[in-house]
């Protein structure tokens, strides 16, 4: 039983969905206390409780009971299986970390896999869908995986409803995978998003990218919505380069101007841009844990969040392989490197 402890480093749930993953895929039982330690609510949430029973449903694995709050739990994995799979998060907690925490191990199955989740798809604290399709679902295809998402309702903080529906492929083993350098950009857009929102919320949200980035009109698209999937706003940004695709989100909220929306959404795609790394923040986060599976892969990053860290330090305790971080100079830019090393 290995164990650890959720309040080092980051604190947070990233730690509980890798070992999930993790466990499942290794065999490893572990037993994790002091669950997300470090965030101002401690224990799990409903997405984190989801999580925990769908991994334990997809692995037949035995758990301790587990609740609403709880800041513990065992969780000894049996043997993953391939099927149809639906889980409802009952909240706007986030659909995609709970896909994100049961796809890896299902490319493990040995069938086929359908997952729906119910509940938030676009949130500020977890990646969109729109991510897991055009960013995510991307490396994973370029590792040999095939994998298919697709959104079926959008569901807002704090309303959720939203559904999310992805079909998995068993996978033997991933690919290792290089990306240093983006390469020369195909495309870019910017999509504002709103449901139960005024259009012009959108529209002056786009102007503000439109500017920024010096974009015609037809690289600036309103997406209305119907008005029963809000009330929300998203504006979303995504850059489809030669050799990865990143997707930025910045999200409308109470007291908060379209234009502040449009500028904070630039500044992260601006500081994305200068770095000349391959890929984003968010996208370094997620890259760690395929790249493990694969055995071997590099890629460089705008920045490394402590969360990245974090996801390092679980990973390199269930498979053999040692991440390192460090600074990148290509053509007088700046950007970090990490790489993924087998031990075996």
């Amino acid at each position: 039983m290995m164990e650890i402890d959720g309040s080092e480093g980051e604190g947070g749930g990233q730690v509980l969905r890798s070992a999930l993953t993790l466990s499942m895929i290794t065999g490893q039982p572990f037993r994790l206390a002091n669950i997300r330690a470090r965030r101002p609510k401690p224990g799990l949430l409903r997405q984190h409780l989801v999580a925990v029973q769908a991994a334990a449903q997809v692995c037949g694995a035995r758990l301790s009971p587990v609740a609403l709050g709880a800041s513990m739990l065992e969780f000894v994995p049996g043997k993953v299986r391939g099927g149809d799979y639906s889980f409802a998060i009952g909240s706007a907690g986030s659909s995609t970390l709970v896909l994100q925490t049961l796809i890896p191990a299902l490319l493990h199955a040995n069938a086929p896999s359908t997952v729906q989740i119910t509940g938030g798809t676009h949130n500020p604290l977890a990646p969109p869908v729109h991510f897991l399709q055009r960013a995510y679902g991307r490396v994973l295809a370029q590792m040999g995986a095939q994998i298919d998402i697709e959104q079926l309702r959008f569901g807002f903080y704090p309303a959720g409803g939203g559904v999310v529906r992805a079909s998995i492929q068993p996978c033997a083993r991933l690919q290792p995978l290089e990306l240093l350098q983006r390469g020369e950009r195909c495309a870019g857009y910017a999509e504002g998003f709103v449901a139960g929102v005024p259009g012009q919320v959108a529209r002056r949200e786009l102007a503000v990218i439109g500017s920024g980035m010096g974009w015609t009109e037809e690289q600036l698209l309103c997406r209305r919505l119907p008005a029963d999937q809000g009330p929300g706003n998203v504006l979303l940004l995504t850059l489809e380069h030669q050799h990865v695709t990143e997707v930025f989100a910045a999200f409308g909220e109470r007291g908060l101007t379209a234009e502040a929306v449009g500028k904070r959404l630039l500044q992260e795609v601006r500081q994305y841009l200068v770095s000349g790394a391959a890929v984003g923040e968010h996208l370094a986060d997620q890259l760690l844990l395929p790249l493990a599976l694969a055995g071997s892969g590099a890629f460089t990053a705008s920045s490394v969040s402590q969360h990245a860290r974090t996801n390092a330090d679980i990973i390199e305790r269930f498979l053999p392989v040692t991440i390192r971080f460090e600074q990148h100079e290509h053509d007088t830019k700046r950007a970090a490197l990490c790489t993924v090393e087998s031990r075996v």
